[in-house]
C-alpha cells in the first residue's frame, strides 16, 4: 500500500500530511480523514492504510500544522488515562487557537489539494472524522456543499456549532456516537437538526462504549465498536463515491 508524506499549501503556511491509496496504479475516489486531538500517529495510519484498501485515496492532514509538524505533541505507545493529565494542557491551547474560521481556511486547502491528485478520480470526496476531527469533518461538509457526497463522525463534539450548522449539509451523513458523550434526549435533538437538513443520516449511539471508542491506543477503544465504524463508514462511501 504506498504511502506517502505530503506538504499542503495552506493560507498560513505548510500543512503536512499522510496520504495512502491502492497499489496497481488508478485513480481512487479521495478521501480527507481528520483525525482525534493526539494527531497523526500509528493507529492514525493504520486506519488510513485499512481505508485505503477498500479502494480509496486518503488524505491525513495533521490540523495542528501552525504549532509545529507531526508529532506535534511527544506520545506514549499507549495513551493511558494516567497520561493524559500531561498530555492535555499541551493540546487544550491548540485546540483553542483552532478557530472556525481557520479551520474552514483549511478545508479550502486539504480539498483543494486532494482533487489534484493524480491517483484522486474525478468526482465528489467524502470526508471522516474522530472526536475533534469529526466536528471538522462536519464544517468541512457544511462549508462544501458540491463536492463532499459523504461525511462520517465518530465520538466528535458534531452539534458543537448549533442546528443551524447542521441545516447546510447536503452531504449523507453517519454520526457514530459513544455513549459518554450525549443523552438519548440530546441525540434525538441532533437528529432533528439532521431532519430539517433534509439529508440521508444515520446517527447512533454504539452501545457499551466511551469517548475515543475507535482508538487502539487508548483505554477506551471498544473492538467491536470499531468494526461496527467500519461497517458503517464503507457502507456509506460504497453509496456515495464511485469507484472506477
Amino acid at each position: 500500500m504506498p504511502t506517502k508524506t505530503l506538504q499542503i499549501p495552506t493560507a498560513d503556511g505548510q500543512a503536512d500530511a499522510l496520504a495512502t491509496f491502492p497499489d496497481g496504479g488508478g485513480r481512487h475516489p479521495g478521501v480527507l480523514m481528520y483525525a482525534d486531538a493526539f494527531g497523526i500517529r500509528p493507529v492514525l495510519r493504520e486506519m488510513a492504510r485499512e481505508l485505503a484498501g477498500h479502494g480509496y485515496y486518503v488524505l491525513v492532514p495533521n490540523f495542528f500544522y501552525r504549532h509545529g509538524p507531526t508529532p506535534v505533541i511527544e506520545l506514549p505507545e499507549h495513551i493511558g488515562e494516567e497520561v493524559r493529565p500531561t498530555l492535555f494542557p499541551k493540546l487544550m491551547p491548540m485546540i483553542e487557537a483552532h478557530t472556525t474560521e481557520r479551520v474552514l481556511s483549511d478545508a479550502d486547502a486539504f480539498l483543494t489539494f486532494l482533487t489534484a491528485q493524480p491517483e484522486v478520480s474525478a468526482g465528489p470526496v467524502a470526508v471522516t472524522g474522530y472526536c475533534i476531527g469529526g466536528l471538522l469533518a462536519t464544517r468541512t461538509a457544511a462549508a462544501h456543499p458540491g463536492q463532499v457526497a459523504a461525511v462520517a463522525a465518530f465520538h466528535g463534539p458534531v452539534g458543537a456549532d448549533g442546528p443551524d450548522s447542521l441545516s447546510k449539509l447536503t452531504a449523507e451523513a453517519h454520526f457514530g456516537h459513544a455513549e459518554s458523550d450525549l443523552t438519548p434526549e440530546a441525540l434525538d435533538e441532533l437528529n432533528q437538526s439532521l431532519d430539517t437538513a433534509g439529508v440521508g443520516y444515520t446517527s447512533e449511539i454504539y452501545p457499551g462504549t466511551i469517548h475515543g471508542f475507535t482508538m487502539s491506543d487508548t483505554d477506551a477503544f471498544n473492538p467491536a465498536a470499531l468494526q461496527l465504524h467500519w461497517d458503517r463508514l464503507l457502507s456509506l462511501l460504497g453509496r456515495t463515491l464511485t469507484k472506477s
